[in-house]
């Protein structure tokens, strides 16, 4: 399954941590026949004390900034250059504008990177990395630095929850199958384990055993069944539509594990993530569509700041970028 077409890959400072993440990414290109582009993004430079704008101190500066990574992105390059097709790319101004601005530009379908910080999990919040993670229009993968090897179990978090809007329904149902068809792609092409998970909760339930409502234990036991029941029907329904989309001979090697957990996602999906001692998680990042500049649902930024491995996250198709190529 050649799922990525035209690959951007964001250099970090570090030669250690850029070495590792273009390794991974030539690895992705070469497996899915796809175009692989480096980018660096070097810092604007402005007007210092003393020193007009636009001015030939601030244009050599910048200059050499540019020219001093250029070599950087050869260097980077020179290992691979007979197993995949590299372009290399040295532009000016905000990181994850710069990259947005590259994606709009080239047409790019998946963005990797590492994260800026090695504790970018702590420091999340606020950063160039969530800011890519909620604006860009196409998959991004943030890459555990110094994260060696194949991964050996990828994660799939899916919503099959149909209990929203109508107009939201189709939506999600779209971006669980996008969640589905990356992590299945990556399972393969890495021989490792996939393990599906959905969280669902029994709305209602605590109200209904409280004392105002007082519901008969038998009636509420009834209710979260029927509930429990129906989310697994749609969780092995969307693996069925993955595997039918496999085939039978990838299904029988992939064999993915489905997870159904009682209780709100942001508490156990990274529960259990960290006890599969997950190396990838695959999961949607926004939950409503068509919305310019929308932000990165509750939930999922919530499991972001508990957990320790890659993360790869999709948008909904119809999300719009509040950044343009113009502004």
């Amino acid at each position: 399954m050649n799922r990525f077409r035209n690959i951007l890959c964001v250099i970090s400072p570090t030669q250690e941590d850029s070495a590792a993440v273009v390794e991974r990414a030539v690895a992705l290109a070469e497996h899915n026949q796809a175009r692989l582009t480096l980018l660096d993004v070097v810092p604007q430079v402005t007007a210092g004390i003393g020193m007009p704008e636009g001015g030939p101190i601030s244009r050599d500066l910048q200059a050499w900034m540019v020219n001093e990574r250029e070599p950087f992105l050869s260097a980077l390059a020179a290992p691979h250059v007979q197993r995949v097709g590299i372009q290399s790319r040295v532009v000016i101004g905000i990181p994850f504008i710069a990259v947005i601005r590259q994606v709009l530009r080239e047409g790019c379908d998946l963005v990797i990177k590492a994260p800026e910080d090695p504790g970018w999990l702590d420091r999340l919040f606020g950063s160039d990395d969530l800011h890519l993670l909620r604006k860009c229009p196409c998959p991004v993968w943030m890459i555990k630095p110094r994260s060696s090897g194949k991964f050996g179990c990828i994660v799939a978090a899916v919503d099959v929850d149909d209990s929203y809007p109508a107009d939201e329904i189709e939506g999600r149902r779209t971006l669980n199958r996008q969640v589905m068809e990356m992590a299945t792609s990556l399972a393969l092409s890495e021989f490792a384990e996939l393990h599906v998970l959905h969280a669902w909760e029994a709305i209602g339930e605590g109200a209904m055993r409280s004392g105002f409502m007082r519901t008969e234990e038998e009636r509420v036991k009834a209710y979260v069944q029927e509930v429990e029941r129906h989310h697994e029907e749609n969780l092995d329904a969307l693996i069925q539509e993955t595997t039918d989309r496999l085939g039978p001979e990838a299904t029988r090697y992939l064999k993915p594990k489905a997870h159904l957990m009682k209780g709100w996602a942001r508490k156990e999906i990274p529960t259990l993530i960290r006890k599969l001692g997950a190396d990838l998680v695959v999961m949607g990042s926004v939950g409503r569509t068509g919305i310019s500049g929308l932000l990165m649902g509750n939930t999922a930024e919530m499991i972001l700041t508990q957990i320790d491995c890659s993360v790869l996250a999709a948008k909904p198709q119809g999300f719009v970028s509040p950044v343009t190529l113009e502004s």
